[in-house]
């Protein structure tokens, strides 16, 4: 009976993944099961949000390990193996799932979506692409891939081997998973906190495992609850007689700042400077007779995907993913460019960060879409930006509204000079001798990335921004008139990194106007005086202005 017993021992063992003993295990054993052990721990650990990514961060009791223990032991023999390496490979992916949450965290202040975000990878590859070329995003995707892989592979080697180990010494692992569980249902009912907002027994691999299944669940419910939402349109069958009464015979220009958000305007680190550039830039412009007005909008995104900005604010409906940009792209809503050229303007689109074919530029309804290919320019880039924004305004004046014997022109103009990096911008010139844009050759180009020097990436911001913001005012002073509406205004906040955790997505928005009739039409809005909206001006959300902007300029009853 002993034989037997020692063969039926030994039997199991081969099962769970570790050959029979044979004396003193070697050390490399005892060091290969040491990181196995502190690779699970980690992956059982891991914060999914990069502000929790601190010491304070991995204080916490992994449930999922009394379990895991507990679920091998009373297996069968023969199903433990299947049962730790399908664990093994559930929490790797599992492990993999929180990467990707803490760079959505990081960058775009909100989790990873599993159905709605691929989207979003596509766009991260662009953006390496465009800042580091089309090497760099290459060796970015395939050291991503090879990560993933490898993760989820080490992580099924790891916990066949712990599983191995926990077989072997069955009364310590059931002891070890007791007291764990016991602890952790101890902390849970009390809730225990040795660091504040970390609670001990707080959410592991089972809990986001949850989370992901309604994720799912939802973004796959998604695409008809916004259906039913862009069913509602009170103004689909407005005639374009009835449209923008209120704007005839003016220019409209809708630019968008990137990256433009409450923070700048508002955050001790770039309020000072940024404020300073507004309230000086305010001045000027009244002493060229122009007056403004200031609020702000809540954004349907952050860190990124500007896209998506620009669409909820133009369509009136709210777009914060990709299925509902491709939802709203093939549908006929009614955009705030499309009522415009119903009601007879001319309408464009100058999309300096466009480099390849855009075929949703029908769908937003422009007669003419001006990208970085057609634009004209011939001087070095600056970073992402494909050029400086004063190009793009001074492209903008020369192509449309220098031309004769034309009608009213609409125009929706991203300026993308405040775009992460945040690595270089150029100098803002002479109208006159903006040209081709040859004349910025030899200002600092395309640099690298202050990252990850934080005082120096959020100086670099804040000049982006001052640049922009200065060179819109200086371009009203160059070109406006009584005839020209200036709408300006952040697509989202920049990311965290910029704004530190828990920031609003609100962005700042502003109408300037020479003619006292514009801003007599929005006089019930509540906005505040000036280039700069105070912390207490008024906040709606994105979607909301577009109906707003309508019927402000529409027929008054």
């Amino acid at each position: 009976m002993p034989l037997l017993t020692r063969a039926e021992s030994a039997a199991d063992r081969a099962v769970d993944g570790e050959p029979p003993p044979s004396g003193r295990r070697p050390l490399r054993a005892r060091v290969a099961t040491a990181l196995a052990f502190g690779l699970v721990l980690l992956a059982l650990l891991l914060p999914d949000e990069a502000d929790a990514l601190t010491p304070a961060g991995f204080v916490r009791l992994p449930l999922e390990a009394a379990l895991g223990v507990a679920a091998l032991l009373l297996a069968p023999a023969r199903a433990r193996r299947v049962l730790a390496g399908v664990g093994g490979a559930l929490l790797g992916l599992l492990t993999v799932s929180k990467v990707m949450d803490l760079g959505f965290s990081a960058v775009l202040a909100r989790p990873f979506d599993p159905v709605l975000d691929w989207i979003s990878i596509e766009a991260a590859v662009e953006f390496v692409e465009e800042s580091a070329g089309g090497a760099g995003a290459v060796a970015a995707v395939a050291a991503a891939a090879a990560l993933a892989v490898a993760v989820v592979v080490l992580m099924t080697l790891s916990v066949l081997r712990l599983s191995g180990a926990a077989v072997r010494h069955g009364g310590t692992a059931a002891g070890s998973a007791s007291v764990l569980g016991i602890a952790w249902a101890l902390c849970a009912a009390s809730g225990v906190q040795i660091v504040p907002d970390t609670p001990v027994a707080g959410g592991g691999p089972t809990s986001l495992a949850y989370d992901r299944a309604v994720q799912i669940r939802a973004g796959l419910r998604d695409q008809e609850v916004f259906a039913a939402q862009a069913a509602v349109d009170a103004h689909r069958g407005t005639p374009g007689t009835d449209l923008l009464t209120g704007l005839r015979g003016k220019d409209v220009v809708v630019a968008f700042v990137e990256s433009y958000g409450r923070d700048a305007v508002q955050d001790p680190q770039y309020a000072p400077q940024v404020g300073a550039l507004l309230d000086a830039g305010g001045r000027r412009l009244r002493e060229a007779g122009f007056a403004s007005r200031s609020g702000f909008l809540t954004s349907p995104t952050a860190g990124g995907g500007s896209w998506l900005a620009h669409a909820t604010l133009l369509s009136g409906l709210w777009i914060d993913n990709q299925q509902r940009y491709r939802g709203l792209v093939s549908s006929d809503r009614l955009t705030l460019n499309g009522a415009f050229r119903r009601a007879s303007w001319r309408t464009v689109a100058v999309m300096p960060g466009i480099t390849r074919a855009w075929p949703e530029g029908d769908f937003f309804g422009y007669d003419k879409v001006y990208d970085s290919r057609n634009l004209g320019y011939r001087g070095p880039r600056f970073s992402f930006a494909t050029m400086p924004d004063q190009y793009t305004l001074s492209a903008f004046e020369r192509l449309e509204r220098a031309r004769r014997d034309r009608a009213p022109v609409m125009a929706e103009i991203p300026l993308v000079s405040s775009h992460a990096p945040w690595s270089s911008v150029s100098g803002l010139v002479d109208w006159d001798r903006v040209g081709d844009g040859s004349v910025f050759n030899g200002m600092p180009g395309a640099g690298m990335p202050p990252w990850p020097d934080r005082g120096r990436v959020r100086t670099e911001y804040r000049r982006s921004i001052e640049y922009t913001l200065n060179t819109l005012i200086s371009y009203m002073e160059k070109y406006g008139d009584d005839d020209l509406v200036l709408v300006f205004l952040g697509d989202h906040q920049p990311a965290p990194l910029i704004t530190g955790d828990g920031a609003t997505r609100d962005v700042p928005i502003t109408i300037v106007a020479r003619d006292p009739a514009v801003l007599e039409r929005i006089s019930g809005w509540g906005w505040h005086d000036g280039l700069r909206p105070g912390p207490d001006a008024p906040v709606w959300p994105m979607h909301t202005f577009r109906d707003r902007f309508l019927t402000a300029f529409g027929p008054r009853s």
